[in-house]
């Protein structure tokens, strides 16, 4: 699987209006996706569900991908979740990892 190192800043002080500004932009961008897409999120989120032991899991919206984000992960399983990753290697889903959890990017 494709996987991404990425590096970030705490919005500190300002990290409510950035955490509302966020779910304005998903909510917008979710319309530049098609139904098949947000099944395909949808699916990757819930396959997550069962894998991973987590704070949050979220569905979030950009202009070119829908990032399925999962907070503080802790594998539960660890066979499942490799093929899981195998598959969505050939359908073009990349894990990016950052300091706060781990980013799927549906294309």
């Amino acid at each position: 699987m494709n996987t991404i190192e990425t590096e970030h800043v705490n919005a500190g002080r300002f990290a409510w209006f950035a955490a509302r500004d966020a779910k304005m932009r998903s909510a917008m961008n979710a319309s530049h996706f098609s139904d098949k897409q947000k099944i395909k999120a949808e699916r990757v989120k819930l396959a997550l569900e069962l894998v991973y032991s987590y704070q949050a899991l979220t569905l979030d919206y950009t202009k070119r991908h829908i990032r399925v984000k999962v907070s503080k992960p802790i594998i539960k399983d660890r066979k499942n979740l490799r093929e899981l990753e195998r598959g969505w290697e050939l359908s073009g889903i990349v894990k990016v990892i950052t300091a706060q959890g781990i980013i799927y990017r549906v294309s």
